[in-house]
């Protein structure tokens, strides 16, 4: 078995509309988002005080809430190490760089990570 995972960027606004079609797409199951999920983002995108958010499905409350947050010195490394290997999650991470002029930039991701079962026949 193997983690795959896709990215998608996102801005300021991207998120709120992530957890609203989420939400509608999955009102006939009944699945919800934790307020929580959309407050943590704000913090990560305004106040710069995560480094990732790692979400999950809680079946028994039927809704995606807030798993696991990162320290804003927490790095890609310790992401991933935080990601189980047999389940599916989603994630936001914030990814900090410099440019050749020296300037510091943040690009925020979506990442959906799931399990893909491998069967060679």
């Amino acid at each position: 078995m193997s983690n795959d995972s896709c990215g998608y960027l996102l801005d300021h606004n991207c998120f709120a509309l992530v957890c609203l079609s989420i939400s509608q797409a999955n009102a006939a199951s009944g699945m919800a988002i934790h307020d929580d999920c959309k407050l943590r983002f704000l913090e990560l995108n305004t106040k710069m005080t995560h480094r990732f958010i790692v979400f999950k499905i809680e079946e028994n409350q039927k809704q995606v809430i807030v798993e696991k947050l990162g320290e804003p010195a927490q790095g890609y490394e310790d992401f991933a190490a935080c990601l189980p290997p047999n389940e599916c999650r989603y994630a936001i991470y914030d990814f900090k760089f410099l440019t050749e002029g020296n300037i510091s930039k943040s690009i925020i991701f979506f990442i959906a990570c799931f399990v893909q079962e491998y069967d060679p026949l």
